[in-house]
């Protein structure tokens, strides 16, 4: 095993961290933010550590705002048109704080060798974290582009250095990705000369470290499983999402992303299979589950029947959401409103489909969701069979 990717499996295995990671990916991110509190306090001067702290702050807001659905990360909207996030201030500073220091920490240790691997790989990391935030709370685009693309450099220093080093390759294959998806127009930044960007590449290299990383698996996992989505490719999601719930049986939207696969698949039973498993495990109080919303079932399940022209079942569904969506994520509310809408809408029930519209653009008015819905207050929505 080559020597960082030991310290990474190493630090990973550290009863802290490893505590902190198993709470990460079952969405306990209160508890994922004070257990790497708790690890940087033990090793202060780990930059990968306040990396670690950085991504729970960062995942913990997309949590909070519904932005880890599949229907924000994935589906034919093109990546520049993503609704921005409004964490707290004290959430902003303690991010930025976090990668201001893994950077520092870093960044030394480059200067004093800049052949050390595993400073080069934790400075990369935080270049990518930090183009994370900016792409999905500041809507920094070019900034964004920029960190990630230096991550990418620094990331193919360390390949350059010892190209046993598969981890290192995530930021490559997700570099490869977002840009071979981008309008040509943003292709032509000076930044982004020698990376033309190649989806396929991406896809191919997020495959292999999936398959063949230490401590990125898991990571390359769930990317891959939006990119799939992402590409119309549902059936080769699945497999990887059935391991994920099998490592992290806490994490509740990984069973709804299953949901999603299976509809997007044709396959209307496996979906509503996986609906009622996880109505079950919410009623049984299943750990992670108890604290479920009872409306993201009905609105998993009227999203579901209501692209499969169920449309008085889907209706009930989504009504049952619509009542309670100032009481949820902007996400999910506004996402009911809009199909609510279009359910009564081809059931010719034209007032009610109104009704939904005004809701969903009151609701949050800046969001993709609510721009379509105000085009139906007009014209009434219509779908072919």
């Amino acid at each position: 095993m080559p020597p960082l990717a030991l310290l990474l499996l190493l630090a990973q295995q550290d009863p802290l961290v490893a505590q902190a990671f198993d709470h990460f990916y079952n969405l306990e991110y209160d508890q994922a933010v004070a257990g790497f509190e708790k690890a940087i306090r033990e090793r202060p001067g780990s930059p990968d550590r306040f990396n670690h702290l950085a991504q729970a702050i960062l995942y913990r807001e997309m949590f909070r705002s519904g932005a880890l659905e599949s229907e924000l990360v994935t589906g034919s909207n093109p990546f520049l048109r993503r609704a921005k996030m409004n964490p707290a201030e004290e959430d902003q500073r303690r991010f930025d704080d976090s990668i201001r220091r893994a950077m520092e920490l870093a960044q030394a240790r480059v200067d004093r060798d800049g052949r050390d691997v595993s400073a080069l790989y934790a400075l990369g990391v935080a270049y990518g974290l930090r183009a994370n935030y900016s792409f999905l709370v500041r809507k920094a685009w070019r900034d964004s582009l920029r960190d990630a693309t230096t991550a990418r450099k620094l990331h193919n220093r360390v390949t350059e250095l010892d190209p046993k080093i598969i981890d290192a390759r995530l930021i490559q294959g997700v570099h490869d990705y977002v840009v071979g998806s981008l309008p040509w127009g943003w292709k032509l930044l000076g930044f982004l000369v020698g990376f033309r960007g190649d989806k396929e590449q991406g896809i191919r290299t997020l495959q292999y470290v999936a398959r063949n990383g230490d401590v990125n698996r898991v990571d390359a996992e769930v990317l891959l499983a939006a990119v799939y989505r992402r590409e119309r490719n549902p059936k080769a999601a699945l497999p990887l999402l059935e391991d994920l719930v099998r490592r992290y049986p806490r994490n509740y939207l990984l069973r709804f992303e299953m949901v999603q696969m299976f509809a997007d698949a044709g396959d209307k039973a496996g979906g509503l299979r996986v609906l009622a498993e996880i109505e079950k495990l919410r009623a049984a109080g299943a750990p992670g589950y108890a604290r479920l919303p009872v409306e993201k079932i009905y609105f998993s399940r009227g999203v579901l029947r209501f692209w499969y022209w169920d449309l008085d079942a889907a209706i009930e569904d989504l009504r049952r959401v619509t009542a309670r969506a100032g009481d949820l994520d902007l996400n999910t509310g506004v996402y009911a409103c809009l199909r609510l809408g279009q359910a009564c809408d081809l059931k010719g029930r034209r007032a009610e489909a109104r009704q939904a519209y005004r809701q969903a653009t009151e609701l949050a008015p800046d969001s993709e969701a609510a721009k379509e819905a105000r085009r139906y207050l007009d014209s009434p929505f219509r779908r072919a069979r």
